[in-house]
């Protein structure tokens, strides 16, 4: 259990805030409330808040708008909730700088464990907040903000969960990712098939981003352990 934090909840139905913010209450978490995106930039610039829980659909600012107006001051984890279903829109989330998604209706439990996992991944500092970066004189470039990984300057085509697996390896260069780590980051808490499915997805990220997938430098293996990132940034 991560120590209490003070977490901003926003979203338009009175129902979700009042059981979210009794939950989290519960795990000794401090909770402020918004139901409009205005309001929840206010409350984010006037508070100290450590974590953002943010619905997409909102009568005035979108959660997209409140989302990446966060991201230009910000590295705050940003969950998001929304009930879109289309690989097209879970992406759009995580273009925004979220660092995962929910799909409504989700239960409480699998909320606070997905918070949790976030937590944890974020308590290492992460590279400087920017938008783009390059590694080996521009052989590989990631946008996070239009969600674009280029290869020798031709754009690639990822899934969302490869995109997820790809964005946790770079934010964290350092980090060693054991394959529950990554189950954590690509898929809901709720799985439960063989941890051996992110081997898969680590095959196929490497057959896009990797001159070599036999000899990696980007996705690189730790024997024993799991993966981290690798590759001279530029």
């Amino acid at each position: 259990m991560s120590e209490g934090k003070n977490v901003l909840v926003v979203d338009d139905e009175k129902k979700i805030l009042e059981v979210v913010s009794s939950y989290l209450e519960s795990k000794a978490h401090k909770v402020y409330t918004a139901d409009t995106g205005n309001e929840a930039l206010d409350i984010f610039n006037r508070e100290t808040i450590e974590f953002v829980i943010l619905d997409l659909m909102l009568p005035d600012l979108s959660g997209e708008e409140v989302c990446t107006k966060i991201r230009k001051c910000s590295r705050v984890p940003i969950l998001m909730l929304t009930a879109k279903t289309l690989e097209e829109d879970m992406l759009e989330g995580l273009h925004m700088g979220a660092d995962d998604y929910m799909i409504k209706p989700f239960s409480l439990k699998e909320l606070y464990a997905r918070m949790e996992a976030i937590l944890r991944r974020t308590a290492e500092s992460p590279i400087p907040l920017a938008a783009r970066f390059l590694w080996n004189e521009g052989d590989l470039s990631i946008d996070f903000e239009k969600v674009e990984v280029k290869k020798n300057g031709e754009p690639i085509s990822l899934t969302p969960k490869e995109w997820k697996i790809l964005s946790a390896l770079v934010k964290y260069p350092q980090k060693v990712f054991t394959r529950d780590d990554l189950l954590g980051v690509a898929f809901d808490v709720s799985y439960e098939g063989n941890d051996r499915v992110i081997d898969t997805h680590i095959k196929n990220l490497r057959k896009k981003i990797e001159d070599d997938p036999q000899k990696p430098v980007y996705v690189k293996t730790v024997h024993g352990l799991g993966y981290r990132f690798g590759g001279e940034k530029q």
